[in-house]
């Protein structure tokens, strides 16, 4: 299969990359930056974009299926405006022109809580992806809902005290439906999915993704 990234240097989108470099089952491992990666692999290519300008590279959204990672904070952003751009109008026209190439497939990684009928502006953002994502009527959907993603080495306190919060609270036993989880595994079972799962949508929730 020849996988497309978007959202390729983020926290988990670096262990999606690696985790499909070693897969065979992943020929080739095109991934969309605005800036060279510094990743080299004989099954890698990158395309250098400006994701203001997607038509520019149209051409190159061609594959089997597509890994749809890429997301902000609000604080990074610096507006509502600018992260909705980034989490949402961006991926939401990427996945329109790889459905216009006839990419067949798409792994989407969203968010516990996600719904266009949220009144929590995250949540509704989200929700409003996947919606929009919906109705571009891919042969295979499949959405991933986790909660607290643990990176390598944060550098984001707050997440490092909710980490370990929750760490403390599931080891004795409470609130295991929130048990915080590695980006490295979420690549797994990101990478994982299409091969196993039928076409159709599916929806991995919160207390599900452990046990996909």
């Amino acid at each position: 299969m020849k996988a497309l990234i978007i959202g390729a240097t983020g926290a988990t989108g670096k262990d999606l990359v690696n985790v499909l470099l070693q897969d065979p089952a992943y020929t080739e491992v095109v991934i969309f930056v605005r800036r060279e990666s510094g990743m080299t692999h004989p099954k890698l290519s990158e395309v250098l974009t400006d994701f203001d300008k997607l038509e520019e590279v149209a051409m190159d959204i061609k594959g089997d299926v597509l890994f749809s990672c890429l997301g902000t904070t609000l604080k990074t952003a610096g507006s509502k405006d600018k992260q909705l751009h980034i989490d949402y109008e961006i991926p939401l026209k990427f996945a329109e022109i790889a459905r216009r190439n006839g990419v067949s497939r798409i792994v989407l990684l969203s968010a516990f809580g996600a719904s266009p009928r949220s009144k929590t502006f995250y949540s509704w953002m989200k929700g409003k992806l996947e919606e929009g994502i919906d109705s571009l009527a891919f042969d295979q959907y499949i959405i991933f809902r986790p909660g607290l993603l643990l990176r390598k080495d944060t550098d984001r306190a707050g997440e490092r005290i909710i980490g370990r919060v929750l760490n403390f609270l599931n080891s004795i036993g409470l609130l295991k439906k929130f048990k915080p989880l590695p980006t490295f595994i979420l690549a797994e079972k990101l990478a994982k999915a299409p091969k196993i799962l039928a076409a159709g949508k599916h929806v991995i929730a919160l207390d599900k993704v452990f046990g996909f």
